[in-house]
Order: C-alpha cells, then structure tokens, then sequence
C-alpha cells in the first residue's frame, strides 16, 4: 500500500509557497489572541476531543451492558466508516455553505449522538450514537480546521498548525485517559452528561462568533 501511495503521489504538482515563506510573519502571541482563531481552535478541540472520550468508552460501556464482542466490533466498524466517508464531499459543503454552517452542522450531530447515548444502552442505541459522533467529528473537526486557515498568512502556517495540532491532540490524550476512570466509577450516563456540556459551550462561541462578524461587516458598509 504504501508503494502504491507513493507511486500515485509521485504525480501530485503541488504549489510552492517559497516567496511567501520568505515573508515574515506576525509574532505567534499577536496571532493567537484574534478571536476567530480562539473560536476555531475550540471547535476543533471539543470535536475531536468528545469522538475520542466517547469512542473509547463505547465499547467498554457495551460490555458492562453485557453485549456481545461482534456487538462492540460492528459499532466501531461503522464508526470508523461514519468518520471518513463524509470526507468526499465536506470540502464542497465548506465551499457552498461556509465552514462555520458545517463545524455547526457538526456539533449539532455529536451532540444527538450524546442525546441517543442518553436514550438507551442497547445494541442499537450504540451503533447510531457512534455513527452520529463520526458524522459530527468529520464535520466539526475539517470545519475547524478550514477556520483555522482562514486566521494566518502562508508564512505564518507552520507555527499555528503546529500549535494548534499540540493543543487539539494533548487535550485528546487527556480525554483518552479520562474516559476510561469515569465509566468505571459512575458508568455511561455520566460519559455522555458531561459530554454534553462542551458541545453547547462550542455551539454559543461559535454562534457568538459569527454574531460578532456580521456586526462588524454592517458597521463597514454603513
């Protein structure tokens, strides 16, 4: 697979930014205190973070409900498929509609995962609840990530891509080793309880954000 990879690769013309990189950028301090990136940033982090925590508690929630291992193994399959199949038409969702209708779309679906979670412990409660959180994180996490672009320069990229991948994925390994302590001491309900509180946290920024940019687009045309 990976020769094959390569092999299909080695044909890719992608652009060079190297004028551009020449080009100094803004200090990484001045660049993180725009608002838009703080919003985008925390959109990527609670998505992420939430399909992490509940993904890895899933299946061993299951098994507390005593459901079967192909049980597990079936929820996951079509987790995993939830979360990347989107992928070949988001970027044309991003396009049409804007990343933060779609980061939107996809907090609203993870947290109607949590909200099936909440519902039910049977086979089927989990098997929708991980196919809406993949379906929500693809959503929510590409979104951020679009959102993150639209808030440096080219020459800037390196330095907030790699502060923001730090921080979305040290707040994931946090997530991870959470999740398994707190469905074992007070079980599923509770996972998907607390999981809710970000979801409507990222929801109010996030429509707060865009509040503030229509706002300030009026009083410039005005």
């Amino acid at each position: 697979m990976a020769v094959v990879s390569a092999a299909a690769l080695s044909g890719v013309d992608l652009p060079r930014h190297e004028a551009a990189v020449r080009t100094p950028g803004r200090p990484l301090a001045v660049i993180v205190r725009q608002p838009r990136l703080i919003n985008a940033m925390l959109c990527g982090v609670i998505t992420y973070t939430l399909m992490n925590f509940l993904m890895t508690s899933a299946p061993l929630a299951m098994k507390h409900e005593d459901l079967s291992l192909e049980s597990s193994n079936l929820a996951l399959q079509w987790h995993v498929i939830a979360m990347y199949a989107p992928s070949f038409f988001t970027g044309n969702l991003i396009r049409r509609f804007g990343a933060n209708r779609v980061v939107l779309m996809g907090l609203m679906l993870t947290g109607a995962s949590i909200a099936v979670g909440l519902s039910g412990a049977q086979s089927y409660h989990f098997y929708l609840c991980l196919v809406l959180l993949g379906i929500g994180w693809n959503f929510g996490f590409v979104g951020a990530s679009a959102l993150v672009l639209q808030c440096h320069k080219t020459s800037e990229r390196n330095s907030v891509q790699a502060l923001n991948d730090f921080i979305v994925f040290g707040a994931v390994v946090l997530g991870s080793f959470a999740s398994g302590g707190i469905l074992n001491r007070y079980g599923w309900t509770v996972i998907c309880a607390l999981a809710f509180v970000p979801v409507l946290v990222a929801i109010a920024t996030l429509m707060l954000s865009e509040h503030r940019v229509r706002y300030s687009t009026q009083e410039r045309t005005s």
